[in-house]
């Protein structure tokens, strides 16, 4: 079965009904899901919630199924337009991706695509904006769609920060006082994404006055608030509810990533805190950031990767 953080529950409804409908047949036994076809045949897929991974699965089977697929309430992320684009070049037929209908004209072969630049990551990119603002700071972004983070940078100038767009492929944070309390409510793209509300819980945190998070993607993703209370921060978490009731400063404190986004979070709080933060379980941060230490050290951090 598939894995990743534990943030609730990850059903795979909408990816078999996808294969299904296209003409698979699936069985889960023993914990693996086997998937059959000798050949695929276009159809009209309906996703019932917007799932990223169900849309990348749907137009990945049917890019080589027999005639023409839609995918209804399809996700919108830039990934998802970035893959049509890879496809399309080795010779798919895929139309509207980035809309929530996504047509799909089957194709007999992909041919070879000597290179491709993948679309520069956005929840990279918005977790050093956040960092500027957390740690009072000054940061340019450079190699970023800035058009991809106009969520973000919506609810980090509403915090009172600055933000200057850069030609489109590069951004400036910078941030000289203490934030504003806001309110955000996470949302499949282009709404501010699940993926960035921990990096956000650590700005909150140390905002001048009450702020408050509602997750509507997944069931667990506030544990890391009660690493953070242990930094200092006070914050209530309910549900899908979360309170932060801002602080005037962060301490350093030893704190476990209990998943990817919420070891960065972390990072960030502990650059911003006083004193001296010990981060376990960092093998959660490294699945979705590449030398995470080296670029806050160049930015003046100091941070220590160190084995026990």
């Amino acid at each position: 079965m598939p894995g990743g953080c534990k943030l609730g529950a990850r059903p795979m409804d909408q990816h078999i009904k996808a294969f299904e409908v296209l003409g698979a047949t699936t069985e889960i036994e023993q914990g693996k899901i086997e998937v059959k076809a000798k050949k695929l045949k276009g159809n009209s897929i309906y996703l019932d919630i917007v799932s990223v991974g169900a849309t990348i699965n749907a137009m990945l089977a049917a890019v080589l199924a027999e005639g023409v697929s839609t995918i209804e309430n399809a996700a919108k992320e830039p990934h998802i337009v970035d893959l049509a684009n890879f496809l399309n070049k080795m010779g798919a037929n895929i139309m509207g991706a980035g809309t929530d209908r996504i047509r799909i004209q089957g194709v007999k072969e992909l041919k070879k695509n000597e290179t491709y630049s993948v679309v520069p990551d956005q929840i990279e990119a918005g977790t050093f904006m956040l960092a500027a603002v957390a740690t009072r700071g000054d940061i340019t972004i450079k190699n970023c769609i800035t058009k991809h983070l106009e969520s973000i940078t919506a609810k980090i100038i509403e915090m009172g920060a600055d933000v200057t767009d850069i030609d489109g492929e590069s951004i400036r944070v910078t941030c000289s006082k203490r934030p504003n309390k806001i309110s955000i409510k996470t949302l499949p793209y282009p709404g501010f994404p699940t993926d960035l509300q921990p990096q956000m819980g650590v700005v909150m945190a140390t905002a001048n006055g009450t702020s408050t998070i509602n997750e509507s993607i997944w069931d667990s993703r506030f544990q890391y608030t009660e690493e953070l209370n242990k930094m200092g921060a006070k914050i209530t978490a309910q549900g899908k509810m979360a309170f932060f009731e801002g602080t005037d400063k962060l301490v350093g404190a030893p704190v476990h990533a209990t998943d990817l986004r919420a070891g960065a979070a972390l990072v960030i709080a502990g650059i911003a805190a006083e004193g001296t933060t010990q981060i376990y379980n960092i093998e959660h941060i490294d699945r979705g950031y590449e030398n995470i230490e080296e670029k806050f050290i160049k930015l003046g951090a100091k941070i220590k990767r160190v084995e026990e």
